[in-house]
């Protein structure tokens, strides 16, 4: 199925205009005082454990290496989570660049819930906020407002999480809101939080009948999984926003950057992205590896996937940028 480009935007660069002035009023909310407190002490936890588990098992490679129990958790689980954001909460839910039945729908939505990323209907509406504002007065993490002076990639990869406002759910994934099923899973998101550690951590004690062995398998299968899982995501906010290449027009500052879209599945085609939001591929040409694409492409071979949207060959000579920075 193809599909058009970028949607139309209104305002201007670097500042809203009166009437999206009014849209954004209607879109995003300040967070209240208790709710401000609340989130600071879960990202803490959210950000400083997997940190901690990072340090510990620094200590572990370093006195007794990786078991491959271990190493086996560690990738397996970042491959599912990951693919659970960059296939599910990202290209299913935010972009509805394909379709899917309703049980791998809620498989993909729990899988992307275990990266810990916050609520899945949540994650939607500040994704949704960016598009509608990307790198202009209004998105929740452009590294190129100002915002922090010196701290911009900072701000980006991690600090806007602390931020006072807030996207409306109801104005940017009402859709979401409307599907009892989604709404089940994104409520359970403190039941995600444990399962994402408690799953190997099992595992790892019915593997080798220890303590020792549970304790290994929750830092590299929960643990540092997760550390990895956050900071590969996060790099597509802030680094590609500012270092890569810019292949096709977009009415953003995003970038393709090759090493992001290795660790994130594909999701560092990130101006390719932003050219064709809706696209359910990312990297067009043969060697940009797209493994979520690869994933969508071949669910619908078997059937599993439908009405997959991407664009044609006319609509990307279309919007291609005819400089050598877009060879």
């Amino acid at each position: 199925m193809h599909m058009d480009g970028n949607s139309k935007r209104s305002g201007t660069e670097g500042e809203l205009g009166v009437s999206a002035a009014e849209q954004y009023v209607s879109s995003v909310r300040q967070k209240t005082s208790r709710e401000l407190r609340a989130e600071r002490i879960i990202l803490i936890g959210l950000l400083g454990f997997p940190f901690l588990g990072v340090l510990v098992g620094t200590r572990l490679l370093w006195t007794n290496g990786i078991s491959a129990l271990d190493a086996a958790l560690l990738v397996s689980l970042y491959v599912f989570t990951g693919l659970g954001i960059s296939v599910g909460f990202h290209r299913l839910f935010t972009h509805r660049s394909f379709n899917c039945p309703r049980w791998i729908r809620g498989v993909i939505a729990i899988a992307g819930s275990l990266a810990v990323e916050g609520p899945m209907i949540r994650w939607v509406a500040d994704h949704r906020r960016h598009h509608q504002y990307s790198d202009r007065a209004g998105d929740p993490h452009s590294p190129r407002l100002g915002v922090a002076g010196a701290m911009d990639l900072v701000h980006a990869h991690v600090g806007w999480f602390f931020a006072h406002d807030m996207a409306r759910a109801s104005y940017f994934a009402k859709d979401l809101l409307d599907d009892p099923m989604i709404r089940r899973i994104d409520r359970l998101y403190l039941v995600w939080m444990f399962l994402t550690l408690a799953v190997p951590t099992l595992i790892g004690f019915a593997c080798t009948g220890t303590a020792r062995g549970a304790f290994s398998a929750l830092i590299w299968g929960g643990l540092v999984r997760i550390f990895c899982v956050h900071h590969s995501t996060w790099l597509v906010n802030s680094v590609c926003h500012t270092v890569g290449s810019r292949p096709y027009r977009s009415n953003d500052g995003s970038t393709n950057n090759f090493l992001v879209a290795l660790l994130t599945f594909g999701e560092g085609w990130h101006n390719n992205h932003h050219a064709f939001p809706g696209s359910a591929r990312h990297g067009f040409r043969t060697w940009q590896i797209d493994v979520s694409w690869w994933v969508i492409r071949s669910l619908e071979l078997m059937g599993a996937a439908s009405d997959v949207r991407v664009p044609d060959t006319r609509q990307l000579a279309r919007r291609k940028i005819q400089t050598k920075e877009a060879q």
